[in-house]
């Protein structure tokens, strides 16, 4: 593979690309520190808020096979920023709602919004790939990374200053709205590209393969449970790391924290490194040895509890995963045979299931047996990695 050099309009949306990603990981973290202040100004049960949140994925689920046809009715570049204003506005109107009703609302809107704003931003992420003629698109989810832990603080503080709801949250939408307008002025031009990805791809030769659809989804349903898997390693973190390390193992509040934590922080540096790494040794590769640091670095903290060991384990999680979602997107929309952002769209999209379905699944072996228990589905998707990644390229193709 041969590094050439980039055009002055490639790196503008590299720029514009990272932005978007930003914005998207900004937005909806700005919520979440308010969602204590939300649930209280409208007297919400437990029960009544968590079904009300539940509706940022139900929207999600809902809208998000619509991407697909929207990038190829309107571009990837002009659906990701109007996507990404509406999402910031379905934040405003949860933040600003008068009754439980009208916050499922809200957050139905911001979940549908922001599956296209995704699909469509990483869509456009791979164009601006192509054009490089090597891996880029892990920087991309580690700037996503960044903006989440900048909404998150901003939210933080305007909850610490006590900041109306409609001051703080307008003020993010508007500022995030004129940072993805922006954006679209640094964006690739023209039409989606049709044969190109096709051209390309590493899978390409199924085409000569007896029974080439059979095969063809075969592919899409391994990328999918690859896909899946790393949001289910995700989803054990944010939502079991706490609960275990202080109910299971009898850390303190702000010791079980650092579960979450060190699975965020190492997924961020793996992210960070991910491209030179899938340069080098292939999408492949990395995966399989990812999938087996996450397993074996989970599998033995469950094996011999500890809550220094946990931790780790947590760590080798996030770092086993932090290159799987963006390597399974990029398979998807280069997968021969399939209409330009379908692939994509789909493996997106059902890996959303993954996080919707992924919290009872673990709960319900939690109460039968053990919380402990029901963490082994996180070796257990470092092992659906290992034995998958074969369907992923060993080099990108030279430029």
């Amino acid at each position: 593979m041969t590094n050439s050099p980039v055009s002055r309009e490639a790196g503008r949306a590299r720029v514009a690309v990272a932005l978007l990603f930003l914005t998207n990981g900004a937005i909806f973290a700005n919520l979440l520190p308010r969602y204590p202040a939300i649930k209280e100004a409208l007297g919400l049960s437990n029960a009544e808020f968590g079904i009300a949140v539940a509706s940022f994925p139900l929207g999600a689920l809902v809208a998000g096979l619509a991407a697909g046809a929207l990038i190829r009715r309107f571009r990837s570049s002009r659906v990701a920023v109007a996507g990404t204003i509406l999402t910031a506005v379905g934040v405003l109107a949860a933040g600003l709602s008068p009754q439980w009703a009208l916050l499922a609302a809200a957050l139905f809107l911001a979940g549908a919004m922001d599956a296209i704003t995704d699909v469509a931003q990483n869509s456009h992420g791979l164009r601006v790939q192509r054009l490089y003629g090597r891996s880029i698109l892990n920087s991309f989810h580690a700037v996503w990374s960044i903006g989440a832990v900048l909404g998150g603080l901003m939210g933080a503080a305007a909850a610490g200053l006590g900041l109306p709801l409609g001051l703080h949250l307008g003020a993010s939408a508007l500022l995030f709205a004129v940072v993805g307008l922006i954006s679209y002025r640094l964006m690739l031009r023209g039409p989606e590209p049709v044969e190109e990805a096709a051209a390309a791809s590493p899978t390409a030769r199924i085409r000569s393969v007896n029974g080439a659809r059979v095969a063809k989804y075969a592919v899409l349903v391994a990328l999918v449970l690859i896909a899946a898997s790393g949001a289910v390693v995700e989803d054990a973190g944010s939502t079991w790391s706490a609960i275990y390390l202080s109910g299971s193992l009898g850390a303190g509040a702000s010791v079980a924290a650092f579960g979450f934590i060190a699975l965020v922080g190492a997924q961020f540096v793996g992210r960070l490194v991910g491209d030179r790494l899938v340069d080098r040794f292939g999408q492949r590769a990395v995966a399989r040895t990812g999938g087996i640091i996450a397993a074996l670095g989970m599998g033995l903290a469950l094996l011999f509890p500890t809550i220094p060991g946990t931790i780790v384990g947590f760590a080798a999680a996030g770092l086993g995963i932090a290159t799987l979602v963006p390597a399974a997107m990029h398979a998807a929309d280069e997968l021969p045979g399939l209409k330009p952002g379908s692939g994509l769209t789909i493996v997106s999209w059902l890996m959303r299931v993954g996080f919707l379905l992924s919290p009872p699944i673990v709960g319900l072996v939690a109460d039968a047996s053990s919380l402990r228990i029901g963490l082994f589905v996180v070796p257990l998707a470092g092992v659906v990695v290992a034995l998958l990644a074969s369907v992923l390229s060993k080099r990108m193709p030279a430029k």
